[in-house]
């Protein structure tokens, strides 16, 4: 005989497995994405939030999906860089604050000059994204 916990935890599955389980086709990806940005737009970054752990989970599924289907080409921080300021309409001399002289900015966007831990840091802050993708 099923304990209550397993009862109680067998009927949330049946209303919850269509978004807990690792999409398996493009429509049921299309549908968690959009289950994921109406949590992002709930929760925002409130780690107490009681949804931020649906939030959590269900990115992971999302990446799993993606990781299987989709092939990422390796991206250079200089091309996210060439790519955020295309995105903000930005010139090279606005990022002065980030990077340094509007030389120093060129040889960074020309492949000339890698960015230094300072500088990753700056424009993580200045566009809210990982420093990570800098590197």
């Amino acid at each position: 005989m099923m304990s209550e916990v397993l009862e109680k935890t067998t009927a949330c599955w049946m209303n919850a497995e269509n978004f807990l389980s690792v999409p398996k086709t493009e429509a049921e990806y299309d549908k968690a994405v959009a289950l994921l940005n109406q949590l992002i737009d709930t929760v925002g970054e409130d780690e107490t939030h009681i949804l931020a752990g649906l939030m959590e989970t269900l990115g992971v599924l999302i990446e799993t999906y993606e990781n299987k289907h989709y092939h990422m080409p390796e991206v250079s921080g200089r091309e996210i860089l060439i790519y955020l300021m295309e995105e903000h309409g930005l010139k090279s001399s606005r990022l002065s604050n980030e990077i340094g002289t509007e030389n120093e900015v060129l040889e960074v966007l020309n492949g000339q000059r890698d960015l230094n831990t300072r500088q990753i840091h700056a424009l993580s802050n200045r566009f809210h994204v990982p420093a990570e993708v800098f590197l």
